[in-house]
């Protein structure tokens, strides 16, 4: 057999496996089910960015998922589309395991992958480094409707599909700033750097202090169509 026969063999078998899941006549667990709800609690897994992919256009799906979270939000309604900036599919974002400096507004895929980072790698690490848990998040925002800087090309943040992380205070009231530990050594430079690495495995950008000048100060992690992990 050639290898491209091989090949297309392989993808009709593939094909033929995806649609019994389906159709509903193959039973698989649901984390194994590429069209079961995400479940924020559940291990992420090969198809947690396509169920995640799944919630950008789907409000009902979005709060199926979310309530398998942390979360605590609000839906928000969609705005016109005559605006410069229009929205669509977001809520605000008021508080989860952790508390925010603010609250924020965030696409549906955003605020799912900030609550997989939290349960999942934030609060790991955080235990594994301080033995402690990390009790707020702080930011600078999420939603700004603006371009890329230099470019002409409109930012996640112009969608409310992005986030810029500045620091984390710990349960014993410790800070960690992201401007100001980053370049150090020891356990708060040893957290952070954990901390964005595990970023870049639930959102699909995250840009951190060693990108560029301008993200000195914050983790920026977003749910656009490209991955990048710098």
């Amino acid at each position: 057999m050639t290898l491209f026969r091989a090949f297309l063999l392989l993808c009709v078998v593939l094909a033929g496996l995806l649609l019994a899941i389906w159709r509903g006549w193959l039973d698989v667990p649901p984390r194994w089910n590429p069209w079961a709800v995400l479940d924020i609690r559940e291990t992420p897994n090969l198809l947690t960015s396509f169920k995640l992919w799944r919630l950008q256009d789907d409000p009902a799906l979005c709060q199926q998922a979310l309530n398998t979270s942390s979360l605590r939000f609000t839906p928000q309604a969609d705005s016109s589309p005559e605006v410069a900036c229009p929205l669509n599919n977001t809520l605000r974002v008021h508080s989860s395991g952790v508390a925010f400096s603010s609250s924020f507004i965030a696409s549906c895929p955003l605020a799912a992958a900030f609550a997989l980072f939290e349960q999942h790698d934030l609060q790991p690490t955080a235990q594994s480094v301080f033995g402690q848990r990390v009790a707020r998040v702080e930011h600078v925002g999420s939603f700004a409707c603006r371009t890329i800087a230099g470019s002409q090309r409109r930012s996640q943040h112009a969608s409310a599909n992005a986030l810029d992380i500045i620091g984390f205070r710990l349960a014993d009231g410790r800070r960690i700033s992201v401007l100001q530990d980053w370049p150090k050594e020891g356990k708060n430079a040893e957290f952070l750097r954990q901390v964005q690495q595990a970023a870049c495995k639930r959102f699909n950008t995250t840009l951190g202090p060693e990108y560029n000048a301008a993200h000195r100060d914050h983790f920026h992690v977003d749910m656009g169509l490209w991955r990048m992990c710098r």
